[in-house]
């Protein structure tokens, strides 16, 4: 199988030994690709999306085992997220969520069982059920909410320049991939 990483150049690799991951980052996210590394492609970016979001999701499971919870799983977590303040229905859920129906049903049920999600049955339509979360679960995103905050850098910080620019560049793909569906 071949390797998918670029190798550094010397300039990062002095600025990774010399305590700057930060200029590392700097260097190989903005530099052009080196000879002879593979082209950076959709689907290359698709598997780093899928990567990260796995990466995410470990760090989600750890900040779970730091709080003591573990009757839910981080996708779980990222449900209630989904979810948030609002009353939703399950097909509402399924869209803004992009899940898939038999996963996320499966999901639900334990939710519901675990004593994280209410779900009653519409008042206009008897077979669509209505979400919304439990005290339970709001203290859960809470907590959450005040890790990924204390985490979180000032607003000057030039980390939040650069999260903002990455947000920006996957909407962006998103919607050109949602636009080649069409």
């Amino acid at each position: 199988m071949r390797s998918t990483a670029r190798k550094a150049s010397p300039a990062v690799e002095t600025a990774e030994t010399s305590d700057a991951p930060r200029a590392a980052f700097l260097a190989t996210a903005f530099a052009a690709p080196a000879a002879g590394a593979t082209p950076i492609t959709h689907w290359e970016i698709g598997r780093l999306i899928e990567r990260a979001h796995r990466r995410f999701l470990d760090v989600l499971r750890a900040e779970l085992t730091r709080l003591g919870v573990d009757d839910i799983s981080p996708s779980q977590v990222m449900l209630l997220f989904t979810i948030g303040s609002d009353e939703l229905s399950v097909r509402d859920l399924l869209e803004r969520g992009h899940y898939l129906g038999s996963n996320a049903s499966y999901n639900l049920k334990q939710l519901v069982d675990a004593d994280y999600i209410h779900r009653t049955a519409s008042q206009r339509d008897k077979r669509s059920a209505r979400l919304r979360l439990t005290t339970k679960a709001q203290s859960l995103c809470d907590a959450i909410r005040t890790i990924h905050d204390s985490r979180q850098v000032g607003p000057d910080d030039d980390q939040s320049g650069e999260l903002g620019i990455a947000y920006g560049v996957l909407r962006r793909l998103e919607l050109h991939w949602t636009g080649a569906l069409r």
